[in-house]
């Protein structure tokens, strides 16, 4: 059975730009959101920050000549634009990987480093490898091992020292890397995200107005066609105390459910969408690169390297349950929510000490940012993103450009 043609349903915002929902056949897509989606350190914020003569956005003067990695910072160009991300294949690093690490984890090196497990089955702190010196055949092998504990830590590197040329190529080995629809990124470096939060009282205060806590559960730009693999994370200013992340196994919380409701949420998908984030940069006077987008996931995902399924919806991005009516949705998207981000026996917690660099599987793991300082202290971190596989309820799927959800089809 062939799918139909998607189609394309536009809505304005307030520039006028349109957003594109692939309506994969269905019927009745009309939704509206009652989740915002403010991030202050990554959109441009007018009134703090400052516009150059020639017109590129940036942070303002005082902040910059303070920041101890001034080719990090971030810019914000409203000329620069780009289309819709297209479909492209993507074969995983980790396939290519020898499964016993015989690169990664040297022989002749194993007596210097130090490994530990973060918790029983999520997350692995490694001290002793320098991300640096990795072969490519070892980053293969770097890939599998992410996947395989979710979320790996490695402390004292000198990652960010080798500049934003060098960490974009490197990048580039695990796939094709995701350049964001409005957070800020250096000049020549589109494909940095990055994140700076100001040093300034009313920063906190903006967290927290609507708020009563900072919790912004997700995964990256999971409202892509192709969502992100693996993210490379590495604060590189922050405050000595504070600004954690937290993570939670959405493999393991899939697991946690019983028979039936695992078979049940099999069938499903889910609309998620970047409409509000982009609200959001306009609102404080920032860019928009592309047209949002809005695209249909499956509820449950397989993983293509563990060939494990896991849940794949957040609070963040997640808007409705496609087949189900609204009432249901929210109710059983909010148990979803609630069973991630409130069960601490599938979750870690990762503190940044200088030189630390994060990488995790946005297939497997969901992360929250802790907004806990006060002081007038910036945090200055930067992303990179390879963009993975379109996500599928079945491997037959696979890379495959005409697969869509597949019950979401008018023959049925």
């Amino acid at each position: 059975m062939s799918p139909p043609s998607a189609q394309i349903v536009t809505s304005p915002l307030s520039n006028d730009l349109p957003i594109n929902i692939v309506t994969n056949g269905l019927k009745n897509l009309n939704y509206t959101s009652k989740q915002g989606y403010g991030n202050f350190d990554t959109h441009f914020y007018d009134g703090q920050d400052e516009v150059s003569p020639s017109g590129l956005l940036k942070i303002r003067k005082s902040y910059r000549e303070k920041s101890k990695y001034p080719d990090y910072l971030p810019t914000w160009d409203p000329t620069e634009k780009y289309g819709p991300l297209e479909f492209h294949e993507y074969h995983d690093p980790a396939l290519r990987a020898d499964p016993n690490f015989s690169n990664l984890f040297a022989k002749e090196k194993i007596g210097q480093l130090k490994v530990k497990k973060v918790t029983p089955k999520l997350g692995l702190e490694i001290n002793g490898i320098q991300l640096t010196d990795l072969s490519d055949t070892a980053k293969d092998e770097l890939a599998l091992l992410v996947a395989q504990k979710g979320v790996v830590i490695f402390r004292n590197q000198v990652f960010a020292d080798e500049g934003p040329d060098y960490v974009t190529d490197y990048g580039r080995h695990f796939g094709k890397l995701h350049i964001h629809q409005t957070s800020g990124h250096p000049q020549n470096n589109p494909e940095l995200h990055i994140t700076f939060r100001r040093p300034d009282a009313d920063e906190f205060a903006r967290v927290f107005d609507n708020s009563i806590s900072s919790g912004g559960w997700h995964t990256d730009v999971s409202y892509e066609l192709q969502p992100p693999s693996y993210t490379f994370f590495n604060v590189i200013e922050g405050p000595d105390g504070g600004g954690d992340t937290l993570f939670a196994d959405t493999i393991e919380a899939f697991n946690r459910l019983s028979k039936p409701l695992q078979d049940f949420l099999s069938t499903l998908h889910v609309i998620h969408s970047s409409k509000e984030q982009a609200e959001n940069s306009q609102r404080q006077g920032g860019i928009q690169r592309r047209a949002p987008v809005t695209h249909i996931h499956p509820l449950v995902r397989v993983h293509p390297v563990l060939k494990k399924k896991s849940l794949y919806v957040n609070r963040a991005f997640s808007r409705k349950i496609v087949e189900l009516k609204r009432q249901e949705s929210e109710s059983l998207l909010n148990f979803l929510y609630n069973l991630v981000e409130s069960s601490h026996d599938l979750q870690l917690r990762t503190k940044w000490e200088p030189r630390t660099v994060v990488i995790w599987d946005n297939r497997r793991v969901q992360h929250s940012a802790v907004i806990d300082w006060e002081e007038p202290i910036h945090r200055h971190a930067f992303r990179i993103t390879p963009q993975a596989e379109r996500p599928v309820e079945d491997l037959k799927y696979l890379n495959n450009e005409n697969y869509y959800p597949s019950p979401l089809t008018l023959d049925v």
